[in-house]
């Protein structure tokens, strides 16, 4: 039995108020992709931010690798990579900076994988550019070559299409699908309709359990 890499086990997420999702249950294993699907305000980025430590529950708990995900607090930047809606980066600092700065929380690299990585998502010969001078499609894509470099195998990704052209797109999508079928696992919301999925892609949709 392969054992699972994060759960979450009766999740309840309240905001202003309002209860987002209850009694939540869920368990994820290498291989797989889930999208958290559902209409605006069903708690799906809620949840992310959940499942990567970045808020606390209203009640249950969410484990990584078979312990508490509290427990761990100090340890999770190794152990899972988090790019959320808004890039992530900052503009005074090129792409090999911010790049370096991001891969340090986690496992440093060499500036030849940095290069390698930007080229991977078409952004060769922009190494020492800041990044406030880059385009909104430019800077989402410094933010996307992490996923070009050593690091955890649990992505967590809010929106990760976000302003990319039809090309970045594919080539995400096919990245993405890669890293499950290599024994990767990615949670993520999207709006767009993927073309390329894994064998291990599955929808969990928060718009649905709330009726």
């Amino acid at each position: 039995m392969i054992s699972p890499i994060l759960e979450a086990r009766s999740l309840s997420c309240e905001r202003d108020w309002r209860m987002l999702f209850e009694h939540l249950e869920l368990t994820l294993v290498p291989g797989e992709m889930l999208q958290v699907a559902g209409p605006n305000g069903s708690g799906k980025t809620s949840l992310l931010r959940l499942l990567a430590g970045l808020m606390q529950p209203t009640a249950g708990e969410v484990q990584l690798y078979g312990s508490a995900l509290n427990a761990q607090r100090g340890e999770l930047a190794g152990k899972l990579l988090w790019i959320g809606h808004a890039a992530g980066i900052k503009g005074l600092l090129t792409a090999q900076e911010n790049l370096t700065w991001l891969c340090a929380l986690q496992q440093p690299v060499e500036r030849e994988q940095i290069w390698q990585a930007l080229e991977a998502v078409g952004l060769r010969g922009y190494e020492d550019v800041p990044c406030h001078s880059l385009s909104a499609g430019q800077q989402r894509r410094v933010a996307l070559a992490r996923l070009y470099l050593p690091g955890p195998i649990l992505w967590i990704l809010d929106e990760p299409f976000t302003a990319l052209d039809i090309a970045a797109v594919a080539q995400l999508e096919a990245h993405l699908a890669a890293h499950c079928e290599k024994g990767g696992l990615v949670v993520m919301t999207t709006h767009h309709s993927l073309s390329v999925k894994p064998q291990g892609y599955r929808v969990l949709d928060l718009g649905v359990r709330s009726l």
